[in-house]
């Protein structure tokens, strides 16, 4: 499996557009060549410059699913919890410093089922023994001032 963005290549910087000093709508996604048996996607976005700090887990992408248009995310999977403690994105907006975004879509074999609201700690327990394949593309972000 491979993810992309239009919006940003592999390790390059993540517009300000998607993150808290602009609009802080999620970036557009696609990926290719998921496992035949895939029947749902997760994704979870996590800063590791920050402790792991979460910002966006996303369970139950349909299998016929191979794109996120910016700012839809939320809408086409269940959106869990982020370290904001919010439900859904929550864009980069790192204290100090350039911070790395790690994006995760996991292929599982079957529904994630974990509710509305489920921390991305749920969501990876609900996946035992189902994840099929993975796809990462990591972005960068630094805070003007």
């Amino acid at each position: 499996m491979q993810l992309t963005s239009s919006a940003f290549d592999e390790g390059a910087h993540i517009p300000t557009e998607h993150s808290c000093d602009g609009e802080d709508v999620s970036p557009p996604l696609a990926w290719t060549d998921p496992p035949a048996e895939t029947e749902a996607f997760m994704l979870i976005v996590e800063d590791p410059d920050a402790g792991n700090f979460v910002h966006w887990v996303l369970t139950d992408i349909p299998a016929a699913i191979d794109d996120i248009p910016a700012a839809q995310g939320d809408r086409i999977g269940r959106p869990g919890r982020n370290s904001f403690g919010a439900a859904g994105w929550g864009g980069p907006c790192p204290p100090s410093g350039e911070h790395r975004y790690v994006f995760t879509l996991y292929a599982v074999s079957r529904t994630i089922a974990v509710g509305d609201g489920a921390s991305a700690a749920d969501a990876r327990a609900a996946m035992i023994g189902h994840i099929l394949g993975e796809a990462r593309l990591t972005g960068r972000y630094a805070r003007d001032g």
